[in-house]
């Protein structure tokens, strides 16, 4: 199940902001502890203490200066002059809880915590402070400074408590400092990923706007290619029609000549219905009105094999799936051209078609085993009416595509065409 990485982020806020919140309330659960331990333990006679009067007046301005510095002004933690005043009367605090019982020991570890709020090396310090008056706790108080003979335990202890101590604070900085960059690392990434799939969104909206820009144009070059097939074709042939048929009506009286305008005028008739056809079909192609690109491009390879006698095959590589009416259209144009160009010119014994689907392109390739010819050298339109293989260059580069060509005298042809695998409806 996926999840959406705001989501994550506001839960793993929500978790460090509940987490910060009892850590800061520890110091008074501690400072409230060690008070009533201390009233509980009064009648003990191992502790040094002094009056619980005197104890409970130290905890009173303890859990005020807490209050002050931490609870109600949690925007001084980046001051650091001011948090670095907070900790030291913080450490003074510790000391004279200490000084009137040991069991505020329990109270003093909490200065690891409080240790957070220095900066760099500092913390190191107050680590090694916090723990002189947590081992000072632990060996009874403040006799041990009065009796010679606690003195070697007193510094066993608190070489223990700061080798312990700032040890551990080494380490939670060394693992904050790595947390911080890693944080900031992924903060990065996830800057790139959201600008990079802004770019990918705009790309395909770019994208889609040139593919409707491409339909406008190709509807324009339409026009103008159905206004020059009718001015030069159909029109032509109509005059030739016409200029037969009154050729006819003045040789009556000579039936051969006669007869011969009028097989002239049916011939030109049929060849202006064959080209007017042709038209109308290049419009759109009708393949592609009730089949797949692939089956449709198999039902033309398939016509063209029977009608001219050679063998021809397709093969359909990949997934296939829809692609813009655009798309489709251009690379069966491709393989009509592709294959009228190996009828007229080629003399192959054989073609091949290759219709390939990947991620983000789709490609046509069409090879012959003809005479092929060469690249390099310029040629014209290969035959009327058609398109050659400039013009299928320029319609293959309209959407985008391109189109290479390879071939070479006696070695065959092989035409490639790649174009955008842009999916049905990308462009809505």
């Amino acid at each position: 199940m996926l999840v959406d990485r705001n989501v994550l982020r506001r839960v793993s806020r929500g978790w460090r902001t509940r987490l910060d919140q009892r850590l800061r309330l520890l110091p008074y659960v501690a400072l409230a502890t060690s008070t009533l331990l201390v009233v509980l333990g009064r009648n003990e006679p191992d502790l040094t203490r002094q009056p619980l009067a005197v104890s409970f007046a130290a905890a009173v301005v303890t859990a005020a200066w807490l209050l002050w510095f931490t609870t109600l002004h949690p925007q001084w933690e980046n001051r650091r002059r001011t948090m670095a005043g907070y900790f030291i009367g913080f450490i003074v605090l510790t000391a004279a809880l200490v000084w009137t019982n040991p069991l505020y020991g329990f109270f003093a570890w909490t200065g690891y915590l409080n240790v957070l709020y220095l900066h760099g090396r500092w913390r190191l310090a107050g680590a090694a402070s916090v723990g002189i008056w947590t081992a000072v706790s632990q060996v009874g108080g403040f006799t041990a400074f009065t009796d010679p003979d606690q003195w070697a335990t007193l510094a066993v202890f608190i070489a223990i408590n700061i080798t312990i101590g700032t040890a551990m604070t080494y380490l939670s900085i060394v693992t904050n400092d790595h947390h911080a960059r890693r944080a900031e690392v992924v903060a990065q990434l996830e800057e790139a990923n959201d600008k990079l799939a802004t770019a990918l969104a705009e790309n395909a909206g770019l994208h889609a706007q040139l593919l409707v820009q491409a339909r406008e144009a190709g509807v324009l070059d339409e026009r103008q290619r159905l206004a020059g097939e009718i001015h030069d074709v159909l029109a032509q042939g109509l005059t030739g029609i016409v200029t037969q048929l009154e050729a006819a009506g003045q040789a009556e009286q000579r039936p051969v000549d006669r007869r011969r305008h009028l097989d002239t005028a049916k011939q030109l008739a049929r060849d202006s219905l064959a080209e007017a056809r042709r038209s109308v079909q290049a419009l759109r192609p009708r393949p592609l009105d009730a089949a797949t690109l692939p089956d449709a491009l198999a039902e033309v390879v398939d016509g063209w094999s029977a009608r001219h006698g050679v063998p021809a095959q397709i093969i359909t590589t990949g997934t296939a799936h829809p692609l813009l009416p655009e798309i489709e259209a251009t690379l069966l144009r491709t393989a009509q051209e592709a294959l009228a160009n190996v009828a007229r010119h080629a003399e192959a014994g054989r073609v091949a078609l290759t219709l390939s689907y990947m991620e983000d392109l789709v490609t046509l390739d069409v090879r012959d085993d003809g005479t092929g010819f060469d690249p390099q050298v310029p040629r014209e339109v290969a035959y009327e009416g058609g398109y050659g293989l400039r013009a299928m260059r320029e319609r293959v580069h309209r959407i985008a595509g391109t189109l290479e060509i390879e071939s070479e005298p006696g070695a065959g042809t092989a035409i490639s065409a790649c174009v955008p695998a842009i999916h049905l409806g990308a462009a809505a």
